[in-house]
């Protein structure tokens, strides 16, 4: 069975190497319609059925955050940034609006395929309008909304990024660096700490339910149910 892929990005050259490189990685598994604008990108998405979305940002005519948003109103199709655009607010504003991972140039062409991958797998082996629970935490990734006991928890973006995260990978210690890289990006000049002082933040914002977070000596954080 061929995947369906859409790339919507307005550099010629980085259309060429990611279609030549996933072609020649899967073997012919992927089929990937590639346009240059965000218009192109969306009469596309109107006309077909895709497994993934690459998506550029700055583009002509219709933007990418534009895009997205358009898209997540008829779509659950998982939806991969990949742009120039460093900033925090940039990264979160993505998140906010439905996108399953933010990819910055330049970038490494495996690490943009085994995430194409599994957020392929992992779109066709559950409904992904499920929230996602550990314990007493449920988070709803696309209202990006969380909840302890019933009851709905005020976060900010970058406490709601971290316990998405945690989420992802519960059972499993992620690594203070990890999160820094996740959340601020590789460009980011501050240390460490700025994990601790958000995830301060965060358990006070879960209460009782913060217990469900451990810290790892040493190593980062870890979400038990």
């Amino acid at each position: 069975m061929a995947y369906q892929f859409l790339l919507v990005e307005d550099d010629a050259e980085i259309r060429e190497i990611i279609i030549d490189y996933f072609h020649e990685k899967s073997g012919g598994e992927f089929n990937i319609d590639a346009v240059e604008s965000g218009s192109e990108g969306w009469q596309k998405c109107m006309g077909n059925e895709y497994d993934l979305v690459l998506l550029d940002i700055m583009l002509p005519e219709v933007d990418g955050f534009t895009l997205c948003r358009e898209l997540r109103k008829k779509s659950d199709v998982p939806i991969v940034f990949i742009t120039a655009r460093h900033g925090v607010d940039d990264r979160l504003h993505g998140y906010r609006l439905g996108c399953d991972d933010y990819i910055l140039k330049p970038f490494l062409l495996a690490e943009l395929y085994a995430k194409a991958i599994a957020l392929v797998k992992r779109a066709k082996g559950m409904v992904r309008n499920e929230m996602m629970i550990v314990g007493k935490i449920r988070l709803d990734p696309y209202r990006c909304t969380a909840y302890t006991e019933q009851v709905e928890v005020s976060l900010a973006p970058i406490e709601f990024a971290l316990l998405k995260i945690l989420m992802e990978n519960s059972g499993r210690t992620v690594s203070r660096e990890s999160l820094l890289i996740r959340v601020w990006g590789y460009d980011y000049e501050g240390n460490e700490r700025v994990v601790d002082n958000h995830m301060k933040k965060l358990r006070k914002a879960l209460g009782e339910a913060s217990s469900q977070i451990k810290t790892v000596f040493k190593r980062g954080y870890k979400l038990e149910g």
